[in-house]
């Protein structure tokens, strides 16, 4: 019980870290506050909640993942390197998807109510 107790501490320290010291994690933060905001003042339905609560959780986990992807190549490889940027493009790309599609999902669900 204690290392999962521990390892819980390790996860949450994480989570501070990232929106306390990545830039792109504040505004994600603050992007996701404003959404559970207009969410609550629209009254989604609770399948609407799980569909607007799950595009905020991949989009901060793949920031998350980004932001951690970049601190390893630049302690791996701290000049530049070609792979080095792909992998990266590629991590920002990820994160780039998944707020895209997200965004799409956000105006299929805001907008007729907003309009309404």
């Amino acid at each position: 019980m204690l290392n999962f107790l521990k390892a819980f501490v390790y996860a949450f320290n994480g989570l501070v870290v990232f929106f306390r010291h990545e830039r792109n994690g504040k505004i994600q933060l603050l992007v996701a506050v404003f959404v559970v905001l207009l969410s609550l003042y629209l009254g989604l339905s609770p399948a609407e909640w799980t569909v607007i609560l799950g595009c905020i959780a991949a989009v901060l986990s793949f920031e998350m993942i980004n932001s951690s992807i970049e601190k390893l190549c630049n302690l791996v490889h701290p000049k530049y390197h070609p792979a080095v940027k792909t992998i990266k493009d590629m991590s920002a790309g990820a994160v780039l998807f998944v707020s895209f599609i997200s965004t799409l999902i956000g105006a299929i669900i805001f907008i007729p109510k907003v309009f309404h």
